[in-house]
Formats: structure tokens, sequence, C-alpha cells
């Protein structure tokens, strides 16, 4: 709306006629002291102001209004029959107007005028509930992603006191059958039993770490026991422990892995015992896997490769993400779908990365990278 200030009422008939022939909605005031009470109330693209009135003249009103934060934005245009010397036109903008036009009024010029500055206004109108939605956009998802943020801490918490209530009672389970193991030894049939349920167990227990590992990533609690070690020793443990666990599967071992590396030797086994029980898990038809190291650019590479039924390429970059399980396998191998994530954390924690290739029915080669303290170590 375009508000009319004039103390003549003829003037004041004459632009409103004008202005509404073209559409324009208009409001007025006779006075300096009625339109300021009008901006109060009203909001209003344009004011058609002028300058010479009774009381408070139209500088003294543009004064007033561009020294209101609600009404300083207001453009305006003054208008002039007697002051049009070259101090009142700067008078007039300095007041806070935009425009300046003299009497008589070429009617053609002022709706060019009028026109131009109610587009603008449209303009900074549109301009401006763009920014209110964007700001309430903004809010809203920082709102959102605060209660996501939250949800994910308490998950992490249960999750963490689950699993750590969870060991307490498991931990005396796996102690009565190994007990009930070594008073029934003699009977062929139950010992059986007891080994499977024995197996299982640890199985469950498997799971209950990979859990608290997750949620002390998650909450930056995994703690680290750096030192420096002969990495070859690590692997010769490692391959030892897993062909005694799975003894019907032959193990490979070539390359060159006789370097110093600092960094938590648990933690590290714990990535190599993964990858080898995963390259055992997802080939249970061919008993052999290959584990390859080799020294490049100062990092110690580490490979295991399995023969058994490999990952699609469009999987492959989801396998070191937390919870993921490639489809079509869930059903078919046990797991969280944590191991690799956890392995993933463990070796950015050392400043190295892992990767894969694979191809579908032909295996994967799971690799890791870890930076060598020494190129050689001392025997």
């Amino acid at each position: 709306m375009i508000l009319i200030v004039d103390d003549s009422p003829e003037n004041i008939f004459t632009l409103k006629t004008l202005l509404e022939l073209h559409a324009f909605p208009t409001d007025t005031a006779s006075s300096g002291e009625e339109a300021l009470k009008k901006t109060l109330r009203n909001s209003y693209a344009l004011i058609i102001l002028d300058v010479q009135m009774p009381g408070m003249d139209g500088f003294e009103v543009a004064e007033t209004l561009s020294g209101n934060s609600a009404t300083k934005d207001i453009p305006i245009i003054f208008l002039s029959a007697i002051n049009v010397e070259k101090k009142y036109i700067t008078k007039g903008y300095s007041s806070g107007g935009i425009d300046y036009v003299t009497k008589p009024i070429d009617p053609d010029i002022l709706l060019l005028r009028v026109k131009t500055f109610y587009r603008l206004y449209e303009q900074n109108r549109i301009l401006n509930e763009m920014q209110d939605s964007l700001r309430l956009e903004i809010e809203f998802r920082k709102a959102a992603q605060q209660e996501a943020q939250a949800a994910s801490k308490r998950k992490d918490e249960f999750m963490s006191i689950a699993s750590h209530e969870l060991k307490t009672p498991l931990a005396s389970v796996k102690a009565y059958v190994q007990l009930l193991d070594r008073t029934l030894a003699k009977d062929e049939k139950v010992k059986g039993y007891l080994e499977r349920t024995l197996a299982q167990i640890n199985k469950l227990n498997s799971l209950i770490v990979d859990l608290l590992d997750t949620s002390r990533i998650e909450n930056g609690r995994l703690k680290f026991n750096e030192s420096l070690f002969n990495f070859n020793k690590l692997i010769k443990e490692s391959v030892d422990m897993i062909s005694q666990i799975y003894p019907d599967y032959k193990i490979m071992v070539s390359g060159e892995s006789n370097v110093l590396v600092k960094g938590d030797e648990m933690r590290l086994e714990q990535v190599l015992l993964n990858y080898m029980t995963n390259a055992v898990k997802y080939s249970p038809d061919i008993r052999e896997l290959q584990l390859h190291s080799y020294i490049q650019d100062n990092d110690l590479i580490v490979s295991v490769k399995d023969f058994g039924i490999g990952i699609p390429k469009e999987n492959q970059a989801d396998v070191f993400r937390k919870f993921y399980r490639v489809e079509g396998t869930a059903q078919r191998f046990q797991g969280l779908g944590v191991g690799l994530y956890i392995c993933s954390e463990i070796i950015r924690r050392h400043n190295g990365k892992c990767w894969l290739e694979s191809e579908v029915g032909k295996g994967s080669t799971f690799y890791f990278s870890l930076p060598v303290a020494n190129p050689i170590a001392e025997n």
C-alpha cells in the first residue's frame, strides 16, 4: 500500500485517483503527525510526502521515520511546489528521501517512479520472505540434528550399559559350562553338547565385545596403549591363533613384515584376526587364505585374500560402515556388521587406511596400511 501525505485535500484526491487507476492501493494522511501514527499501525510500500505542511513538515517526518527501525526502510518520494533549490533537494535526500518531485506533477514521470519503487518493494518483500523461510528451515534442521545427536548419544549409552551388563552373567555361564566340561569329560555325548555350547558362548562374547568397542568409538573412549613392536611377530602369533581355531584351513603367509610399528599391539592384532576370521567365514567352500605384506613409501601394507563369495562392486564402498551387511549375506552369515567398522577406526587412529578389492564368485582381498617406525627392524 502507498501512503499519500499532504495537507491539501485536492492534492490527495488527485494523487489517490491517479494511483488507484493504475491498481495501486493507497492510504492518506493530511498531516505529518497523522502520517507517523499510521506508519506505526500499517505497512507501506512507499510514502509520497509533501514537503510544505503546517506543523511538522515533510523533512521532519522523513527524519523521524528514518530514525525508527520499523519504518527506516520505507522509500519516500518528496513533493514540493516551492522548495526546488539545490539545498532543499539535498536536505530531502539527507533526511531519508530517495526521490524528489516538483509540482506541478507530471503524471507519467510520477507513475514511472512509483512503479520502480513498488517493484523494488515487492522484490525485497519476496526476498525477506525467502530469508525468513530459509531461517526457519535452518532452525528446524538444527533442532532435528540436535535431536538426532541426542538420540544417537542415548543409543550409544544404552549399548555401552547393556553390553557391559551382559558380560558379567555371560562370564559366569561360561565358567559353569567349563566346570561341567571337566566334570563330565568321560561322557562323549555330553562333552560334544558342552563344546558346542562353549562355541556359542564365545560367539556371543565376541558380539558383546564388538558392541562395547563400537560404543567406545562413538563416545571417543576407545583406549590405545602405544609401543614399538615388530609386526612380523604379530603376524606369526595371529596366524598361529587362527590355525588353532580353524585347523582345516591353509594359511599362506608371504612378503616382508620385519619392521617396527608404533601402535597398540593388541588392537592391531584385533584387526588381523578380524580380517582372517572374515576370510574364513565368507569362503566356506575353499579352505585357503593368503596373508601378504610389503613396504611401500615407508608404509607397511598388509592384505588378507580369500577365495569366497566376493562382494558386488556397488556394495564395496559401504563395507567399512557401521552395522552394514551386504544384502543377501545376512541370512547366511552371522554378525552385527561392526567388525570391519571397528577395524577401520583402529587403523585410522594409527594414521593408516583400509580398503578392499573384490569380485563376485572369486573372493576378496582386504588391505590396511600402517606407517613404519623403522624400515627394517633389528632381529
